[in-house]
């Protein structure tokens, strides 16, 4: 199916009418949907190009990796903290509007960093700027989806904006590498002012159906859900440091070390935050009760579709936060690879997720969205027993590269469904809400995946290089000394250059080669126990598809089968509680039907 190419202009079927109700989805050119997932494309990019360019950029603005890092957590609590209110503010100023407005606040970030003298107006230019811009265009993107495409046109079109994520995603560290190595990586960010343009310039082919509505936003619900979602963002994003329950290397005031009854901080940031959480999803069902606006309609999470749709994107980018937190791990410093080279080991998984996102929505013709979802969450599975299989220190290259294009075809299937899943679970009057709640669903699982497989890979080495240290040959008070050093932890540096830090500390030549080795089988053996840690979610993401639609898009037995309550035909303009009917109740009159 090929939308048409002609635009309904102003006061047309499909723009929003006076009374601000919602008409039937117009037929868009595909132009819509390739700005739409240009500006995707460049809210990913930005954090995975960050992460291969911290060396450069350390170097330009004389500063510090923590400093780096610290700007790098703070973008990530920026958009964590914020985006329920991006969403928001889409259904107050209106969809188009917000995305505009995001666009033109994330180009203004961009150019920003692009030309900061110093690590303070990077700060400000990325973490902060571009972060509130992110925070606006990406909700914006899933419910103008909605907006502009109807039917299959509606599930390739989602399948764009997933392979638009994990292109970004698998093509950050080569484009990061490339312009690092040989340019600079400012230029990553004009590249960006100049994509954004664009995007602002052709904007004017989308259409908005929703008119700006009048609504008061209830600021305890904004600071309950914001502070919620950043303790849980920072305990799971420290917790490398910090440790999960255990306290390790914990921050200190005035030399006092920050672990409340001797627990790691991580632990009461989690807790915390889940007690925010949980008073903000009150807030809610009161403000509901008393006949106010809620901030955001929490009773949609008890619609099942959406639910498993949510948690199976979650689950989704927690392996692929997971697996990219990993991969450069064992191909920069156990093999030694640079920037460059780790972006063209990766670019495997680029082309195939492309490739199958849009294999996916010509499955979805014959197979159902669950099974879709299910063979890509266990194809996923098998690419990372494959990547294990592959990890030594020679790198079996065909052996990597194989496994790398089945996971991108994996995380590829699973793009061309989860998108349209969500987003068709709801009525249009409800994509923005589910568009703010995938973004958060995407933030808790980027940071999770990348929380646990860095805590189980740090606590691997560090087991590891001590067993290792102490049945070696050293001598005894080598060992003793590297068991004291190692006690709190192993620090995650290139293979290469321990021997180097050895000689530098004091050691012959020999036993710092004997180290050196050491550390290099430590750090294969922690990878191999990363991969299984990766495998184990992988497998668990399995149990969240469960609710997801079983049903074949447009087959007869769609047609005759009556939808369950809260959930819906795939790929059709849903009624207002996602279940294809036009006179069907809303998702809260539905929940109103049914026991808690």
């Amino acid at each position: 199916m090929s939308p048409s190419e002609a635009q309904p202009d102003p006061g047309a079927e499909g723009a929003p009418p006076a009374d601000g109700t919602s008409a039937a989805p117009p037929k868009s050119s595909w132009v819509v949907v390739a700005a739409l997932s240009a500006a995707q494309f460049v809210m990913v990019l930005d954090s995975t190009v960050m992460n291969v360019s911290i060396t450069q950029v350390v170097e330009d603005l004389d500063t510090t990796v923590s400093a780096m890092q610290a700007a790098i957590t703070f973008y990530t609590l920026t958009m964590a903290a914020l985006m329920l209110v991006g969403a928001k503010l889409g259904d107050v100023w209106g969809r188009l509007r917000a995305f505009v407005i995001g666009a033109i606040i994330y180009a203004i970030g961009s150019l920003t960093t692009a030309l900061s003298p110093n690590i303070v107006v990077l700060f400000t230019g990325w973490s902060v700027v571009e972060g509130v811009g992110a925070v606006l265009v990406i909700p914006a993107i899933a419910a103008l989806i909605a907006d502009n495409y109807e039917g299959r046109a509606r599930v390739t079109a989602y399948a764009m904006i997933g392979a638009a994520s994990g292109a970004a995603v698998a093509a950050g560290p080569l484009i990061g590498g490339f312009l690092t190595t040989y340019a600079s990586w400012r230029y990553v960010f004009i590249g960006e002012v100049v994509v954004m343009a664009v995007v602002v310039l052709f904007s004017r082919r989308i259409v908005d159906r929703h008119a700006p509505a009048r609504l008061r936003i209830d600021p305890l619900s904004v600071a309950l859900s914001s502070a919620g979602l950043i303790a849980i963002v920072l305990g799971m994003l420290q917790s490398k440091t910090w440790g999960w329950i255990i306290p390790l290397d914990s921050p200190e005031v005035n030399g006092v070390p920050i672990e409340p009854l001797g627990i790691s901080l991580t632990t009461w940031l989690i807790l915390l935050g889940g007690v925010l959480l949980a008073w903000f999803a009150g807030r809610q069902r009161r403000l509901i009760e008393r006949g106010r606006e809620p901030f955001l309609d929490v009773s949609l999470l008890r619609i099942d579709r959406l639910r498993s749709g949510l948690a199976a994107l979650g689950a989704q980018y927690a392996v692929t936060a997971g697996l990219f937190f990993m991969v450069p791990v064992y191909l920069q410093m156990t093999l030694g690879l640079d920037a460059l080279q780790t972006g063209i080991r990766i670019f495997p998984l680029s082309v195939s997720l492309i490739v199958f996102s849009f294999a996916g929505t010509r499955l979805s013709r014959v197979w159902s969205p669950r099974r879709i979802v299910r063979v890509g969450q266990v194809v996923l599975v098998g690419s990372a027993v494959l990547l294990l299989a592959s990890v030594d220190e020679e790198l079996r290259h065909v052996a990597f590269s194989i496994g790398m294009f089945i996971a991108g075809a994996a995380l590829g299937l699973l793009a061309s469904q989860l998108g349209n899943v969500n987003m068709s679970s709801v009525g249009p009057e409800k994509s923005s809400e589910v568009g703010g709640m995938q973004g958060v669903f995407q933030n808790l699982g980027s940071s999770l995946g990348t929380a646990l497989i860095g805590s189980v890979l740090i606590g691997a080495l560090a087991t590891s290089f001590a067993g290792g240290v102490a049945t070696s040959e050293l001598p005894a008070d080598v060992r003793e000394a590297v068991a004291e050093a190692t006690s709190g932890g192993v620090d995650l540096v290139p293979a290469s250059a321990v021997e180097g830090i050895a000689e530098d500390a004091g050691l012959g030549s020999a036993d710092a080669e004997t180290l050196a080795e050491t550390y290099r089988q430590a750090q294969l053996q922690s990878l191999r126990v990363a991969f299984v840690g990766l495998i184990g979610i992988a497998l668990l993401a399995l149990l969240f598809s469960r609710g997801i639609p079983d049903v074949v898009e447009g087959s007869t037995a769609a047609g005759r089968r009556t939808p369950k309550r809260g959930e819906g035909g795939l790929g059709d303009a849903p009624g207002p509680d996602g279940s294809g009917d036009p006179d069907a109740g809303s998702p809260i009159d539905v929940v109103a039907e049914e026991k808690p």
